[in-house]
């Protein structure tokens, strides 16, 4: 994150926190407006699959959101701010495939929600995806994920 807090677009670090708290893809946090940001939720609009979604965040990020916002009234609360976030990967040791930069925010919160102990179906909603392999896909779950079901199933001798 220092690298983050080092860039030249001030916007960078809150859209990065968006996307590690909520999964969003990094347009959408990137796309959000002082409207999109209520009651402790953030909802992201125009997402991929063309569906709103509608997030719960952590209160010191809500509030953050909040202070933010009352800078922008009735405009975006973000400018363009892909191209300094790369600029601050670049100045990190942490090497990824062509095109994936901001979108490893996207996995990592995905990984991190499952390792925690979340909900694959809950995961699914949060990240909008129709297909639920897509969400595995995203969670990295290691082969073994599923064999909780004979360990977890009504009839085991757990």
């Amino acid at each position: 994150m220092e690298s983050i807090k080092q860039c030249e677009n001030e916007h960078v670090e809150l859209i990065t926190l968006i996307c590690l708290c909520t999964g969003a893809r990094w347009g959408e946090a990137e796309g959000l407006n002082s409207g999109n940001v209520r009651d402790g939720k953030v909802t992201f609009n125009d997402t991929e699959n063309g569906e709103n979604r509608t997030i719960p965040v952590a209160e010191w990020l809500f509030e953050r959101l909040k202070k933010h916002a009352s800078k922008a009234t009735n405009r975006p609360l973000f400018t363009s701010s892909i191209g300094s976030f790369r600029r601050a990967l670049k100045r990190t040791t942490i090497e990824l495939p062509k095109g994936q930069a901001a979108h490893v925010l996207r996995h990592s919160f995905a990984s991190h929600f499952m390792i925690n102990g979340g909900n694959i179906l809950t995961l699914q909603r949060i990240l909008g995806h129709s297909d639920i392999k897509m969400t595995m896909r995203y969670a990295h779950l290691p082969p073994d994920f599923l064999e909780e079901a004979v360990r977890l199933n009504p009839l085991s001798q757990a």
